[in-house]
């Protein structure tokens, strides 16, 4: 059984947003035992047994010394210690050795990264499950963010990671934040670098990314690629796995709007508790972050572009929403250019009409004046189908013969008019 300090350490680095995984090689134990612990209620207590006398004892401190000088295997051990008259098994010998080079295995000492105040923010996507909306399945992303000196976190969901969605996210951040960092690290996205070169000016940036930059006067930092890049970034993987360990698994929401707002208040709650890292309150480290300005530019504006097919009943449906149309264009394609909170709907090039993006989901946004003109419309399609009807039966109706009246008057024994 684990000492309670190792169990403390597991709990802890897993409230701190680490995986199993993550854990099991910060530990050096297995998953399954880091697993246990974690869900665990109590830490376990235990006495520890008088040991047991072992064959291999005579020969422990043999085997250290040369495990100390070369990385020698096992079965060498094994070979060298039966000359010295070990008649005890191989599997002791084996785990022995395991355990020594796990004990004495030296780790390349490291220099933890601690940002200056106001220089960096570190941002990644998370990818969650796949989800409805609007009778479509769709994957459900996580935005996240966080600033390197006070570890303030910002996240957000959206149903893509398309370059727009990814400004968007960003300008939501500076404005809960209050501010920009100098730079902001990123992974090696095609949201923000096409093609990457081995030295970061030489590379090619996506250019919407590249003229959101600078409007806002950051300068972009990419990671390097494989393990040391994660090294770069683990601010933001910790709060990726944060995120979702935290707050989304197992919560029920309505719609994404609704998910955005629980996440506002997650965010209100875990910036205001003690950072597992800093020992400090991530609000109280914010107000020395003195970030630029946001508010002394105008927003930057993006149009992020959907299209959508009309319905008969003259609505298209955006986010759960339905948002009426001039019923003229009923069955077309339609194109959507939303900016901001502004849904503005065009038809093969031309603006048909526009709306202000509603909050929630199931609700019927319709501008009477969309119908007007309607209900006279379909009733003269009922008349001119009416009458078409009509002219269609005396069409296929037979022709009846039409004889003079005197010919009755011989079928029917009248007088002869010869």
């Amino acid at each position: 059984m684990l000492e309670m300090e190792g169990q403390f350490m597991m709990r802890k680095l897993y409230e701190e947003g680490l995986t199993i995984s993550e854990i099991s090689r910060e530990t050096g134990h297995c998953r399954k035992t880091v697993r246990k612990y974690i869900r665990e209620k109590e830490y376990q207590s235990f006495e520890r047994k008088s040991k047991r006398k072992s064959k291999l004892d005579p020969y422990k401190d043999y085997i250290d010394a040369r495990l100390a000088r070369y990385n020698l295997s096992a079965v060498r051990i094994m070979e060298e210690i039966e000359e010295m008259g070990y008649d005890g098994g191989y599997s002791t010998v084996k785990s022995y050795v395991k355990m020594v080079k796990r004990t004495t295995r030296r780790v390349p000492a490291e220099i933890r990264f601690e940002t200056r105040p106001g220089v960096q923010m570190q941002v990644d996507w998370g990818e969650l499950e796949d989800i409805i909306v609007d009778g479509i399945k769709k994957k459900l992303y996580c935005f996240n963010g966080v600033l390197g000196y006070s570890r303030m976190r910002y996240i957000e969901f959206t149903l893509d990671c398309k370059t727009e969605t990814f400004i968007q996210c960003h300008v939501n951040a500076f404005q809960y934040f209050g501010g920009v960092t100098k730079e902001i690290l990123y992974d090696n996205t095609k949201n923000v670098v096409l093609k990457r070169a081995l030295m970061s000016s030489k590379s090619t940036w996506n250019p919407l990314f590249e003229d959101f930059n600078k409007y806002y006067g950051f300068i972009p930092r990419l990671c390097k690629p494989g393990k040391e890049g994660a090294k770069t970034k683990g601010k933001v993987e910790r709060v990726v796995g944060f995120a979702k360990s935290n707050f989304y698994l197992g919560r029920d929401y309505d719609s994404i709007n609704d998910l955005n707002n629980q996440a506002r208040q997650w965010m209100e709650k875990v910036n205001g508790k003690i950072h597992g890292t800093t020992k400090e309150i991530p609000f109280n480290r914010w107000v020395d972050e003195k970030l630029e300005p946001f508010d002394t530019k105008t927003p930057y504006q993006i149009t992020r572009i959907e299209y959508r097919k009309i319905s008969k009943d003259c609505f298209i449906s955006y986010m759960g929403n339905r948002y009426s149309v001039p019923w003229q264009y009923a069955g077309l394609q339609a194109k959507l250019q939303i900016q901001n909170t502004k849904i503005k709907i065009s038809v093969n090039g031309t603006d048909i009409c526009d709306h202000v993006v509603r909050e929630g989901s199931g609700h019927f946004v319709k501008n009477n004046e969309h119908f007007e003109g309607l209900l006279k419309e379909i009733m003269t399609r009922n008349r001119v189908q009416h009458e078409l009807r009509i002219s269609r039966m005396k069409i296929l109706a037979p022709e009846v013969e039409k004889r003079p009246l005197v010919e009755y008057d011989v079928f029917s024994g009248g007088v002869s008019r010869e």
